[in-house]
Parts: structure tokens; C-alpha cells; sequence
């Protein structure tokens, strides 16, 4: 097999594996209602079927990347695929909704390796360029189009059974180690020089869980109860030493320089409000069709499917698009097109229009995902050094499931206060526009970077290449 050859067929087993993490963030939800009628969950524990899994996903991101860099790419994806199966597994056949919960966060901490190990993978196999655009813009479209998809599989599955749609990633996950023992490069297992930082990977990690885990409870605590607030503080003061220690180490688990890029940064914080901002808006779209118009769980899924389509439709030309116009310009008309989708939804009313509301407003927040995704994925790893690459996947991996569990817990709170308990169009569209106004932010930073760094002559934005050392 020839090195292209062996190049695009380890692409597309970890297209395969990332496809399935994001899927399993956003195909659960439509089982919920099934889920606690059989299991006799109470709604506080329901939530954990999806809170597990952000907590294992979002808390451990950043550590899995900077354990891929220093024990081996290839070695750390394997295990962690396997860890992914077996939780699935687990998870389709236990009936006890504490073994559920278990298992939906181990599934979690799976996922929360082997995304930034197969990230890491593709930018040290592809070399930095058109190759690695179209890489990158095919792997992030796995992701996306997983998320978006995701939903109309579980209407599906539900229609047959709740459990299906736990155990559907099962024999695909199977399929993926074995075919990924022959394919992934032999040189991913090479291992990145340094020590092992114990310390900050248990302060960063605990900070991770304890903030996930205080926004996702802040609705039922109250945002204002000493819980709350005592909480955030420990999790800011447990941040506080992590980086208090970082600056110590010999070898640190985060090289803080790296934060000196303004790409990456920029990267960083265009996906914590892309994947904030949906997350919390699909929320907000699963009450409105099912709950207030009486939908079924079916053609609520299936509301979501144009963005879905739109995505995997254009995956292959996302990389060709950053090579002409840089990912600056495909952020910025992304972030524009995040805005307008939002917006049309605020005319929501009792009988919606299809063509003229539901369509459209799905279409555009489908090209914000197509736009968006890779592109943010390109800045945030290009000019990164090998040995670094898995912490800067990590990183953005990090602020996209994180700022979904901060802006879902938002949102909620928002439905609650408005709406008095009730659910209320007056309500839902207030939730929607703490969508909007992220949305809103996120097109000033990302328009603001494109203007800062465009260089005079060219088409194409150049990515900070050297960064400082700490």
C-alpha cells in the first residue's frame, strides 16, 4: 500500500471514531423520555444520561491530549477505542439507571482520548498545507455532521427501541480498532520528549470536572445558592494553581507560550460559542417541536436533518475553500451565518412555517457548522509543533464540550425564570437569544482577527508559525 494510500485509509477509521463521539453527544436525547420510563429515573437523575457523558468528554479532553503526546498516539487511541466499545456495550444492557449513568461517563472519558489522539494523528501524518486542509476539513465534517445526524438516528432507533441507540456504535467502534491495527501509522506511536506532569494533570482535571459539574447542577442548586458559588470558586481556585504550577515545571503538562498564539486562542474561544450556543439552542428546539407543538420524536429529529445533509454534503470542500480563502473569511461568513439562523428562530410562534422558517434557519446554522468547524480546527493547529499537536486538539476539544454544558446550563435557567415553569414561547425565545448574542460575539472576535492579521498582498491568512517559549 502506498504512503497516500495508507495516509487517506487512516483517515477514514478516525473519521469513523470522531463521527461516533459526536454522535453519541447529541443521539441520545430524543431516548430520554423512553429511557426514564423504563429505568423509573427522576428527571434529576435523567439529566445524568447526558451529563455523564460531558463530564467524562469535557473534563478529561485536555488531559487524553497531552497523554496521547507523551505515551503514543496510535497506543492511546487503540486503548481508548476499546475502552469506548466496551461502556457502549455496558451501557445498552444494564437496567439501572446508576450502571447507565456509570457507563455513559466512562463512554465519556473514552471519547475525551481518542479525539484528540486522532486529531494529533492526522496533523502529524498530513503535512501542513492543502493536504492537511483537506484532511482536517473531512475529519472536523465527521465530527460535525455526527452531531447533526445524531438526532435523526435516535428518532429512528427510538421508534425500535430505546436501547439501540446505545448499542448502535457498538459493532461500528468494533469494525474501527480492528481496521485501525492495520492502517494507523506506525510513527504515531512516537512519543513527544518529557516528564510526566501528576500534578498539573490532576489540578487541570479536577478544575475540568468540578466546572462541568457545577453548571450542569446550577439550575437545580440556583445560580446564587452557596453551592453554586462555592463550587465555581473552588473550580477557579484550582485552575488558579494550575497555572501557578505550569509556570514551575520542568515539563508541564500545558506550555502556557502556547496560549501567545492569537490564532489558537481565537480558535478556542470561535468553538466554545459555535458548540455553546448550538447545544443550548438544540435544547431549545427539542421543548419547542415536541413539547409545545406536540411533534413527534421522529420529525423533530428530522427538523434537524437539512443542516446534517448540508454538512456531509460539503465536507470534501472544506479544505479546498481554506487553501482560497484562509480560515479567517470562512469563520467570519460561518459566524454570520450562526447569527442569522438564530435570528430567524425568534419569529417562532404556534404553527411555524416550514419553508419560510424551519428550512431556512436550519439551512444557515448547517453552513455556520460546514463554514466554521474545519476551519477553526485548521487555525487552531496549524503552526503548532508536532510533539504539541494533541495539546492543541485538546485544547479546542476542551472549550467545545465545556462551553456546551456552560451555555445549556444558561439556557435552562433562562427557560425556568421566564417562563415560571411553564414553557412558553416568550421563554424559548429569550433562550434563543443567549444563542444569538454569543453568536453576535463570536462574528466580532472572528472578524476582528481577520482584520488583524491579514497581510497586505495575499489572499490567503498565514498562521503564526513560531510562538514564544516559555
Amino acid at each position: 500500500m502506498s504512503s497516500s494510500s495508507s495516509r487517506w485509509g487512516a483517515l477514514v477509521v478516525l473519521c469513523a471514531v470522531i463521527f461516533l463521539d459526536a454522535l453519541d453527544v447529541s443521539m441520545v436525547g430524543v431516548a430520554l423520555p423512553s429511557i426514564q420510563h423504563d429505568l423509573g429515573l427522576s428527571t434529576s437523575s435523567l439529566q445524568w444520561v447526558v451529563s455523564g457523558y460531558v463530564l467524562g468528554y469535557g473534563g478529561l479532553l485536555l488531559l487524553g491530549g497531552r497523554v496521547a503526546d507523551l505515551l503514543g498516539r496510535r497506543r492511546v487511541f487503540l486503548v481508548a477505542l476499546g475502552v469506548f466499545a466496551v461502556a457502549s456495550l455496558l451501557g445498552g444492557l444494564v437496567d439501572d439507571g446508576t450502571l447507565l449513568i456509570v457507563a455513559r461517563f466512562v463512554k465519556g472519558v473514552g471519547a475525551a482520548f481518542t479525539a484528540p489522539a486522532a486529531l494529533s494523528i492526522i496533523t502529524t501524518t498530513f503535512p501542513e498545507g492543502p493536504l492537511r486542509n483537506k484532511a482536517l476539513s473531512i475529519f472536523t465534517a465527521s465530527g460535525a455532521s455526527g452531531y447533526s445526524l445524531g438526532l435523526v438516528f435516535s428518532g429512528l432507533l427510538t421508534e425500535i427501541g430505546w436501547r439501540w441507540t446505545l448499542l448502535m456504535p457498538v459493532p461500528v467502534a468494533i469494525i474501527a480498532l480492528i481496521a485501525a491495527l492495520k492502517v494507523l501509522p506506525r510513527g504515531a506511536e512516537e512519543r513527544a520528549e518529557g516528564g510526566h506532569d501528576l500534578l498539573g494533570a490532576v489540578l487541570i482535571t479536577a478544575s475540568m470536572l468540578l466546572l462541568v459539574f457545577t453548571v450542569v447542577q446550577a439550575p437545580e442548586a440556583g445560580w446564587a445558592s452557596a453551592r453554586t458559588i462555592g463550587s465555581l470558586a473552588a473550580a477557579a481556585a484550582l485552575l488558579g494553581l494550575f497555572v501557578f504550577a505550569e509556570l514551575r515545571m520542568r515539563h508541564p503538562l500545558v506550555r502556557l507560550g502556547i496560549l501567545r498564539s492569537g490564532s489558537l486562542v481565537r480558535a478556542n474561544l470561535g468553538l466554545l460559542i459555535l458548540m455553546g450556543s448550538y447545544v443550548a439552542f438544540q435544547f431549545v428546539a427539542m421543548q419547542y417541536f415536541q413539547n409545545l407543538l406536540g411533534w413527534s420524536a421522529l420529525g423533530t429529529a428530522l427538523a434537524f436533518l437539512p443542516a446534517g445533509l448540508l454538512v456531509a454534503v460539503t465536507s470534501t470542500k472544506m479544505g479546498d475553500f481554506a487553501d482560497r480563502f484562509g480560515t479567517g473569511k470562512l469563520i467570519v461568513v460561518g459566524a454570520a451565518a450562526l447569527a442569522g439562523g438564530y435570528a430567524m428562530f425568534l419569529g417562532i410562534d404556534e404553527t411555524p412555517s416550514l419553508a419560510g422558517l424551519v428550512i431556512p434557519g436550519m439551512l444557515l446554522l448547517g453552513v455556520a457548522f460546514a463554514l466554521s468547524f474545519p476551519a477553526l480546527n485548521i487555525q487552531a493547529t496549524n503552526g503548532v509543533d508536532d510533539e504539541e499537536q494533541g495539546l492543541a486538539s485538546g485544547l479546542l476539544n476542551t472549550s467545545g464540550q465545556v462551553g456546551g454544558a456552560i451555555v445549556l446550563a444558561v439556557v435552562t435557567a433562562v427557560l425556568t425564570s421566564e417562563g415560571g415553569g411553564a414553557l412558553s414561547l416568550g421563554a424559548l425565545r429569550a433562550a434563543i437569544v443567549v444563542s444569538l448574542v454569543l453568536a453576535l460575539v463570536g462574528l466580532g472576535i472572528s472578524a476582528f482577527g481577520l482584520r488583524s492579521r491579514r497581510a497586505p498582498g495575499t489572499v490567503e491568512e498565514r498562521e503564526v508559525r513560531a510562538y514564544e517559549r516559555v
